[in-house]
């Protein structure tokens, strides 16, 4: 075995001996870095947050990669798949990523499981991630921040970002070690003894329902048509409203049917998105499509 062939395989070459080794520098530079900060302001309609991904992990990569220049376009190519998930959880998502990334490099797993893992972690995560940090403790940071504003305290917006971003940096820190900590030990013994196949299946479980909410509350769009004459007190009778009747949601339900078999033939989503803007527009123009804004109850 040759001293290249050593530091891939991380065997006969100690921690301190060997320069690409990912430390805890390295962990925790990513996850404070421009790509991990930057998940949001990168974002895109096709893949949303793979860039910003990429960057955040580029680094680990040409680590664990080392003299390999096609193995490393290979693995940022990987890691440019759709990502998307509360940006505090990113960091963690990542460290689970390179610590399997190194396991690819020596040849120990495929290298489609690790995109396998990160598709698997971002509904759930993203559930819990939401719920704590969008529901949470940014409505009660900016409650406190609203509070000092009111009574004349200059301090308010500054105690509005500490409440909110301690723990969101904390996460970030604590996460990305956690995770990578996580892809070499837990991941393999989970993988050993069954519990792997239980974890994902029951993730898998949590991530439909979390997909099932945003199908409903993320289509805004409605059928106004009226179905006969207006009566005197009472709102004239729409298409919407009898599929309300039916099941509310139907109406968002059967546009995700109708992108997930479009998108499984091959359709180009910026072609989708194309033709959802022309849709919207026609059918907003000749009165077929309406918008239901969520905030005006």
């Amino acid at each position: 075995m040759t001293s290249n062939e050593a530091m891939v395989s991380g065997q006969g070459v100690s921690q301190e001996e060997n320069p690409y080794k990912i430390t805890k520098k390295d962990l925790i530079r990513s996850s404070l870095n421009l790509g991990a900060l930057g998940m949001e302001f990168s974002w895109t309609y096709y893949k949303q947050m793979n860039l910003a991904f990429c960057l955040m992990v580029a680094g680990m990569l040409k680590k664990i990669y080392h003299g390999r220049p096609d193995d490393y376009a290979a693995a940022l190519h990987r890691h440019a798949a759709f990502f998307n998930i509360t940006v505090q959880f990113a960091p963690f998502v990542g460290g689970i990523a390179m610590a399997m990334e190194e396991r690819v490099a020596r040849g120990e797993i495929e290298p489609e499981s690790v995109n396998d893992v990160k598709a698997a972690l971002m509904g759930p995560l993203s559930g819990i991630g939401d719920a704590i940090f969008l529901t949470t403790i940014r409505v009660i940071a900016a409650a406190v921040g609203i509070s000092l504003c009111q009574a004349g305290n200059a301090a308010g917006p500054i105690v509005f970002l500490l409440i909110y971003n301690i723990p969101a940096f904390w996460l970030r820190v604590w996460g990305v070690q956690k995770g990578y900590s996580m892809g070499v030990s837990f991941l393999e013994k989970a993988s050993e003894n069954g519990l792997m196949t239980k974890v994902m299946a029951a993730i898998g479980i949590v991530g439909a329902m979390v997909i099932g909410g945003m199908t409903k509350d993320m289509f805004w769009a409605t059928i106004p048509v009226q179905i006969g004459e207006a009566v005197k007190g009472k709102d004239p009778t729409t298409i919407q409203s009898v599929l309300d009747g039916i099941m509310p949601g139907i109406v968002g339900m059967c546009a995700f049917w109708i992108y997930y078999w479009l998108l499984s033939k091959k359709i180009n989503p910026m072609w989708l998105i194309l033709g959802t803007m022309v849709l919207g527009v026609v059918g907003a123009f000749f009165g077929f499509l309406g918008w239901k804004c969520r905030l005006c109850r």
